[in-house]
């Protein structure tokens, strides 16, 4: 894909997200937005990984640690193929296998079942010594949230992958400033991020999260470390794209309303008919 294909693509991933929480009626609109850029360049242009094959051996493997953010990892799945983009309006509901968090039993494209925080990373750095011990040649990529980086467990599992040398890891911070009590920095700052990564012998790159030249940039470095994993800190905006959701922590974790609904679908309509004239 093109940069502008994949700012469409994220555009489509964000419409997904916000209708599944809608149609739940409860989820994790925010962070889904704010992550939407990474998610999309992964799914479509980093990672390899087959939707005729989920389970393929040699695929790259991807974590959620930030697992409440499902809708939008639901949606990027679906985009991609892995189920229908229809099934993305029974989220939450009884009976669908879209749960509230990633279940890697039922969702096809899931690699880990996950949502309490500061245990995805742990999954994907074992996943990465599995990796190097079988000597295969596949990448492990984890994406966690800012607030999630409080949990210490996330640094326990930095000091392990630091100290293996795990450069077929990629750890990615979604940095958008905003969890569910407020802001990051008042509720326990876990500032400067990129230092303490490095600390922990990572290679650390500081990026616009929702730039696509700064993020594929980013992937490309990251291919290209030896004797380190990487930490890629993407600089991101809550509820992205969303108007009345946009650097709002009260949108962490709610649903909208038919009103509100509408009004955050005219908005990325918007968005998609300006990337169509560009």
């Amino acid at each position: 894909m093109n940069k502008l294909e994949l700012m469409k693509m994220a555009n489509e991933i964000r419409k997904g997200a916000v209708t599944a929480v809608y149609h739940a009626k409860s989820g994790h609109p925010g962070g889904s937005l704010s992550a939407a850029d990474i998610y999309t360049y992964l799914f479509f242009e980093e990672m390899n990984v087959d939707t005729a094959d989920p389970k393929k051996a040699d695929r790259d493997r991807f974590v959620l640690s930030k697992g409440h953010t499902a809708p939008g990892y639901y949606a990027t799945l679906a985009n991609r193929g892995f189920f229908p983009v229809e099934d993305l309006t029974t989220l939450r509901h009884v009976g669908s296998y879209l749960q509230g968090h990633p279940d890697m039993k039922h969702i096809p494209g899931v690699d880990m079942s996950s949502g309490s925080l500061g245990q995805g990373i742990s999954a994907a750095v074992g996943m990465a010594i599995g990796a190097k011990l079988s000597g295969d040649d596949y990448r492990v990529y984890t994406l966690l949230g800012d607030g999630e980086i409080q949990e210490g467990q996330v640094w326990e599992a930095a000091m392990l992958a630091g100290h293996r040398k795990l450069d077929n890891l990629v750890v990615i911070v979604d940095n958008n400033g905003l969890q569910i009590d407020g802001n990051i920095a008042d509720v326990n700052s876990p500032y400067p991020i990129d230092k303490k990564f490095d600390a922990f012998n990572f290679h650390v790159i500081n990026i616009d999260g929702h730039n696509f030249d700064e993020i594929a940039a980013a992937f490309k470095e990251a291919k290209e470390v030896k004797g380190k994993p990487t930490a890629i800190i993407a600089k991101t905006i809550k509820g992205k794209d969303v108007s009345f959701m946009e650097n709002e922590a009260s949108w962490h974790g709610a649903a909208p309303n038919e009103e509100q609904y509408a009004v955050a679908m005219a908005d990325l309509e918007k968005v998609g008919e300006a990337l169509c004239q560009m």
